[in-house]
C-alpha cells in the first residue's frame, strides 16, 4: 500500500473529537483504522513513533479468525490479510514467519532431555493461517491503514494529564502544554496506561495467581531445534522450527519464535524469552545477557541452540509481569487488553484478547459517535468480558506454571490448554460462517449473552468446569495435599468424561503427546458432530468446519 504520513498535526484537525485513543500499537492502529472507516472522528496519540520494536509475535487460530471477523464486520478490508500467513506475506511484510504448530519440549536441569516427553499440536492444513509477527511492520502498517480512513494522529506525544466531565467528555493534556479533546478516551496505552494512573485503576496486590518475569531480545543465529542432538528421538509429526517452540522446565518456560523459517523470508531474527518463577528463580543483579547465559549452562540441551546466537537490540528484562485493573470502564473511558491487565506470554492470548475487546468496543462507539450516548452503561459489557478474559487466562497459566515441575502432570494441563485453543476456534468460525451467509450482525451481538465471559468455549458447562477443576488440583499440588501424578490422574479422567470432545482425536490418552488432524481423523470428527455430539456442539462444529473448507479453497 501507499505510504502514507506517520504524523499528521500538520493536517486540518478539528477541535474535538468523538474518540480519542491512547497508543498506536496493534490495538490503536486497529481500533482507529475501524472507527475511521464507519465515519467516527478519531485521534490516535502516543508517546513514541514507529517502526519500533514490540513483543508479542505469535498468533493462534483464535487471533486469525477474530482477524477475518473484524475486517469483515466493520468494512476494512485491509484488515484482513493479517488473517493468515500468506495474506501477510503478500500485502503486509516478508519478515514474518510462519507458525504450523505449537511445540513443547520438557527439561530437567542437569538431565538429559527425555524424547517422550514432548508435546506439540499442529495446526490443521485447513487451517494453516498463523504467523509469526514482526511487529514492528505489522504495527506500522496497522498504523498507516487508521491514516489511509482518516484518523488524525500526533506521535511523540507524551499525554501527562486527562480531565474528563461525564457530561462533555475529556481533556488531554500533552508534556508540551497542548490540549486536546474528546468525547471519549480509549486508552491502548498497556502497562503504562495513562488512566489507570490518573484514576489509580490497579489492583494492588493483583489478583493474578501467576507469578512471573522475563528477559528477551531478538536475536541472529539461533539454530533449527529440529537438528540439535537432544532432538534425534523425537517423533513429532511436524517440524519444530516450523511453529511456535516452547521450552518447559521447573519454574518456568522459554519461547523461540523464528521469522526466517520459510523460503520467502527476507528477515533472519528470531524473538527469545526467558519467562520463570521469580519464587523458583529469583532475579539476580546480573545483566540480563548474562543471566540468559548463565540459564543456558545449567540445560545443555537449550543450549545447543544457541551457540552461535547474538542479539540484534539490547536485552529487556522485567520485573513481575502480572498486573490488573480493578476497574477498566468509566465514564466517558475504557482500558483495552494490556492497558487492563496482563498475565503472561505463554499461550500467545494476548492479541487474542485484544482483538475480542476491539470487536465488541468497535460497534459501540461507532453507535454512540451517531446517537450521542456516551453513557458508562453501553460499554459495561467491556468491563464483564476483559475480566473475564483475565481470569480464564489466569487459570491456565497458573496450572501449567505449577505443571511445569513434573511431566505427567503438565502433559495433563496442556491438554486443557489444547482443548480452549481449538474448541475456541470452532466458536469463532462457526459464527464466521454465519455472518458471511447473512450479513446479519445479531451473530456476535448473540455471542456478547455467555453464560462464562471469556471463556473460548462458552456454551459448554463441562468444558468451563475442567477449567476450574484443573485449577484447583493444581492448587492442591502446590500446597502439598495432592501428588503431581495423582492430579494428573483426575484431569485426564475428567477428560475423558467430556460428551463435547470428538473420540477421533484421544484428548484423555496419556499416550498421545502429539496431536495431528489427519483427513481421516477430520472425517471422523465430522461424523461424530453429526450423529453424536449434544445439539449445540455438533451444529457448531459442521458449520465451523464447512466455513473453514471454503475458506481454503477460495483462490
Amino acid at each position: 500500500m501507499r505510504r502514507l504520513p506517520l504524523d499528521s498535526s500538520a493536517l486540518g484537525r478539528d477541535d474535538q473529537y468523538d474518540v480519542a485513543i491512547l497508543g498506536s500499537g496493534i490495538a490503536g492502529g486497529m481500533l482507529g483504522a475501524v472507527l475511521a472507516r464507519n465515519g467516527v472522528k478519531v485521534l490516535l496519540l502516543d508517546a513514541g513513533t514507529h517502526p519500533r520494536f514490540a513483543i508479542g509475535e505469535s498468533t493462534i487460530p483464535f487471533t486469525s479468525g477474530m482477524t477475518r471477523i473484524i475486517a469483515d464486520r466493520y468494512g476494512v478490508p485491509e484488515i484482513k490479510p493479517l488473517s493468515s500467513f500468506r495474506g501477510v506475506q503478500k500485502h503486509v511484510s516478508r519478515n514474518c514467519g510462519r507458525k504450523q504448530n505449537f511445540g513443547f519440549i520438557y527439561h530437567r536441569e542437569g538431565a538429559a532431555q527425555d524424547p517422550q516427553q514432548i508435546n506439540q499440536l499442529v495446526v490443521p492444513s485447513v487451517l494453516r493461517t498463523e504467523s509469526h509477527l514482526f511487529r514492528q511492520d505489522v504495527d506500522t502498517y496497522l498504523f498507516q491503514v487508521a491514516v489511509k480512513y482518516g484518523a488524525h494522529t500526533r506521535l511523540a506525544t507524551r499525554i501527562v494529564d486527562v480531565e474528563i466531565d461525564p457530561d462533555s467528555g475529556a481533556v488531554l493534556r500533552s508534556d508540551r502544554g497542548e490540549e486536546f479533546r474528546a468525547s471519549y478516551v480509549v486508552d491502548a496505552g498497556g502497562f503504562r496506561s495513562p488512566l489507570a494512573d490518573k484514576f489509580e485503576l490497579r489492583e494492588v496486590p493483583t489478583r493474578a495467581r501467576v507469578h512471573s518475569r522475563s528477559i528477551f531480545t531478538h536475536l541472529i543465529g539461533v539454530r533449527p531445534f529440529d537438528k540439535a542432538p537432544a532432538a534425534r528421538g523425537h517423533d513429532q509429526p511436524n517440524p519444530w522450527h516450523n511453529g511456535t517452540l516452547h521450552h518447559v522446565f521447573d519454574g518456568g518456560w522459554m519461547w523461540v519464535i523464528p521469522f526466517d523459517n520459510h523460503p520467502d523470508s527476507l528477515n533472519p531474527l528470531c524473538s527469545v524469552g526467558l519467562t520463570l518463577d521469580p519464587r523458583v528463580h529469583p532475579k539476580s543483579d546480573l545483566p540480563p545477557e548474562e543471566e540468559f547465559q548463565r540459564f543456558l549452562r545449567r540445560f545443555p540441551d537449550i543450549a545447543w541452540q544457541f551457540e552461535d546466537a547474538k542479539p540484534v537490540r539490547p536485552w529487556v528484562s522485567t520485573g513481575r509481569l502480572q498486573y490488573s485493573a480493578k476497574q477498566i470502564v468509566g465514564d466517558r473511558f475504557c482500558l483495552t487488553s494490556h492497558a487492563a491487565g496482563f498475565i503472561d506470554p505463554l499461550y500467545s492470548r494476548g492479541m487474542t484478547n485484544t482483538l475480542e475487546l476491539i470487536n465488541i468496543l468497535a460497534w459501540r462507539l461507532i453507535a454512540a459517535a451517531q446517537d450521542g450516548d456516551w453513557s458508562t452503561e453501553r460499554f459495561e459489557f467491556l468491563e464483564t468480558l476483559q475480566q473475564g478474559l483475565f481470569d480464564f487466562h489466569d487459570d491456565i497459566v497458573y496450572s501449567s506454571f505449577v505443571a511445569f515441575r513434573d511431566y505427567e502432570l503438565w502433559n495433563a494441563v496442556n491438554r486443557t490448554w489444547q482443548l480452549g485453543t481449538m474448541l475456541g476456534n470452532v466458536v469463532i468460525e462457526d459464527a464466521y460462517y454465519r455472518y458471511s451467509r447473512t450479513g446479519d450482525d445479531k451473530v456476535f451481538l448473540d455471542l456478547e449473552q455467555s453464560r462464562y465471559p471469556g471463556s473460548p468455549f462458552p456454551v459448554s458447562p463441562k468444558f468451563n468446569e475442567l477449567g476450574v477443576f484443573t485449577r484447583q488440583a493444581c492448587q492442591s499440588v502446590e500446597s502439598g495435599a495432592l501428588a503431581p501424578r495423582d492430579a494428573a490422574a483426575q484431569i485426564f479422567g475428567k477428560i475423558g468424561e467430556a460428551d463435547y470432545l470428538p473420540p477421533s482425536f484421544g484428548f484423555g490418552d496419556p499416550a498421545r503427546r502429539c496431536f495431528s488432524a489427519s483427513p481421516g481423523k477430520m472425517a471422523r470428527n465430522a461424523m461424530w458432530s453429526r450423529t453424536q455430539a449434544p445439539p449445540e456442539i455438533g451444529g457448531m462444529m459442521t458449520r465451523a468446519t464447512a466455513g473453514l473448507v471454503r475458506m481454503r479453497l477460495r483462490p
